[in-house]
């Protein structure tokens, strides 16, 4: 087994408790569907946090080409899993007694959401710089568009409808980027 294998076994777990987490919560809303205020937004924000758990999977066959791993290396990439699986945690919220609208509950723990990937995207110059030794000014700026707009998402979560399609649109664009 090399180390990359045995590093991503822990990196897949995390990963696959996201996508389940995100896939429970996403049924139990269907089964409660009668006490459910749907809304677009919280729907396209819980797919973007699926592609960054998918990306983050695909990105991370690209690092199999390393050949000494350091703690550190290992220390960041659980730590960004971790982000991403708190983000899809607070992704969409299930549904409890009484009548929920997805909108409202998408913009407060839609913000803890956003910290979760707000933390994510700080990883990502240090995998791009350190492990994949890309240049440092896209390393730095792309994240950087993703880490304002979660800002404006906690700062200002009035406006999550508008962050959500610019949080998706940016999404589009780091998968096309990485993949």
């Amino acid at each position: 087994m090399t180390q990359h294998e045995y590093i991503f076994i822990a990196v897949s777990i995390i990963l696959g408790l996201a996508i389940t987490r995100l896939l429970h919560t996403a049924t139990m809303i269907i089964r409660g569907h009668a006490r459910v205020v749907f809304h677009w937004s919280s729907a396209i924000w819980a797919f973007s946090i699926l592609l960054y758990i998918l990306q983050l999977w695909w990105v991370g066959w690209g690092l199999r080409a390393i050949e000494e791993w350091t703690f550190l290396d290992f220390i960041v990439l659980v730590f960004g899993s971790s982000c991403i699986y708190g983000a899809a945690e607070m992704a969409i919220a299930a549904p409890e007694e009484g009548v929920m609208d997805m909108l409202k509950e998408s913009q407060q723990f839609g913000r803890l959401s956003a910290l979760s990937m707000l933390l994510y995207f700080l990883v990502g110059p240090y995998v791009n710089i350190i492990m994949y030794d890309n240049a440092i000014l896209p390393s730095v700026a792309i994240p950087s568009i993703g880490i304002l707009l979660m800002v404006l998402v906690i700062t200002i979560p009035m406006r999550f409808k508008l962050w959500t399609v610019l949080f998706s649109l940016y999404s589009f664009g780091v998968l096309a980027l990485t993949v």
